[in-house]
């Protein structure tokens, strides 16, 4: 029974998704919180598509959706998703109003969320996702997410019991959710030649979550992912039914075993995290009941959004943009391990200060102690820009973590820090930004592509 406050609700979030739209604002949470100010249970009373696929985990959620969002529209699907709004309780609400008429009914047989997991408490009791992929469970922000096991358990309580869970077998903390549920999952095999068990600050899960005894790794990739077992009670990673067996650097290509059957895909990116990503959203969507020829054939064209990562040659520098998803330890570190392990002289401009903190400038500087910047103490890195408020704060971590200090350049303003690039000591410039601060990449591509014209006028 809807109810008359349901569809005072539902008609007032209708009406004011309408007066957003004629404003050129965006839309996509105020809406829902509307709906649910007047009527607090809206999301249980409301028709939902039959099937939903959501997207959880604390890195790769967005990256991972929007494949999983691009191969089903390549194969004829159209879901309603949230893929240009929030994935908080009000953003999936509002995401939710959209794909209902006017007598609540629902037009969508799909939905695909991404789903914040700090929100599971609040959008599992009414929302119940047919086929939840988790990437993975990281220590984040620690103003919301602070430690790996404290989301878990949120999770874990309130994952639904009918949800079938799409796990990463190399994650020893989230691969543990919700026992009592459906599952299978997806992994990467120990790679030829890869290197591995990173000496890194953060290693989430040294000992059993059965026993508490140490844990013996078979390998680790990077901080808690990979393989490990329990020598004192038997507990043991589990077996992947989705697992990349060979990643093919030089070709670009992947090939993955499904339950047992190869296949063989394309790359999307060029990190070990991209094939996490494309793995998992390969196993969901094999679940959902797409063939491997249908994924084979739709992979083929995804891209990863270039507001993530973009690389453009400007001049002879190639010059590469990278969300490192400030105040998040884990985040960054990837993307230090990355730099390094890129082939010549580099550059690094950090742009990493969160905007919503910026105002006040208070924001909790203890996660940078939690980020590896080690890996930016090597001799390929001939230049490391610090800039926004926190430069400093950047400046010292650098200096404790080995860096010289004549490598390393402090500038007050993001939109300036371009300018302090030595063109001449680097091939290539790594712009590291929040995924909040798109603008700054924008601006300091553009500043060293007039850099580098003006460069090439004077030769």
């Amino acid at each position: 029974m809807k109810g008359i406050r349901f569809f005072a609700a539902l008609y007032a979030a209708k009406l004011a998704t309408v007066a957003l739209s004629v404003m050129h604002r965006n839309g996509t949470h105020m809406p829902g919180v509307l709906a649910m100010k007047i009527c607090p249970d809206f999301l249980g009373r409301m028709d939902k598509p039959k099937t939903i696929i959501g997207i959880t985990g604390t890195n790769g959620k967005t990256t991972t959706a929007n494949m999983i969002n691009d191969i089903l529209a390549d194969n004829g699907y159209s879901p309603v998703n949230n893929r240009a709004g929030s994935n908080i309780l009000g953003g999936v609400a509002t995401t939710l109003i959209s794909a209902v008429n006017l007598r609540g009914k629902t037009v969508k047989d799909l939905a695909v969320l991404e789903l914040d997991e700090r929100s599971s408490r609040l959008i599992y009791p009414y929302v119940h996702p047919t086929y939840l992929l988790c990437t993975n469970l990281f220590r984040d922000s620690y103003k919301r997410n602070a430690h790996s096991e404290f989301i878990f358990d949120i999770l874990d309580k309130h994952i639904p019991k009918q949800t079938k869970l799409v796990l990463n077998a190399d994650d020893l903390v989230s691969a543990r959710l919700a026992k009592g549920n459906d599952r299978v999952y997806f992994g990467i095999e120990k790679q030829d030649n890869e290197v591995l068990n990173e000496n890194t600050i953060i290693i989430d899960t040294p000992l059993c979550p059965e026993c508490g005894s140490r844990l013996e790794y078979d390998f680790r990739r990077y901080h808690h992912i990979g393989s490990a077992h329990c020598t004192k009670c038997g507990f043991r990673s589990p077996k992947a039914d989705y697992d990349v067996t060979k990643v093919n650097e030089s070709t670009g290509r992947i090939t993955m075993s499904l339950k047992g059957k190869q296949a063989d895909f394309k790359a999307v990116g060029t990190s070990v995290t991209d094939t996490y990503n494309l793995a998992g959203a390969i196993a969901v969507l094999s679940e959902f009941g797409l063939s491997a020829e249908q994924l084979k054939k739709s992979v083929e064209k995804l891209e990863i959004v270039k507001s993530r990562y973009d690389e453009e040659k400007i001049g002879d520098k190639q010059v590469i943009m990278s969300v490192a998803k400030g105040q998040n330890p884990v985040a960054c570190s990837r993307v230090f391990s990355s730099i390094k392990n890129h082939t010549g002289k580099k550059a690094v401009v950090l742009m990493l200060d969160d905007l919503g903190d910026a105002e006040e400038t208070s924001e909790n500087t203890a996660w940078i102690y939690d980020t590896d910047f080690e890996f930016l103490n090597d001799d390929s890195i001939t230049q490391v820009i610090c800039s926004g408020v926190r430069r400093t704060d950047y400046k010292v971590r650098l200096l404790l973590a080995g860096v010289p200090e004549e490598k390393i350049t402090c500038v007050e303003k993001e939109s300036d820090a371009a300018n302090e690039v030595d063109l001449d000591k680097a091939d290539t410039i790594f712009f590291l930004y929040d995924v909040y601060t798109t603008s700054y990449a924008a601006i300091s591509k553009n500043t060293i592509s007039d850099r580098m014209a003006e460069r090439g006028a004077k030769q």
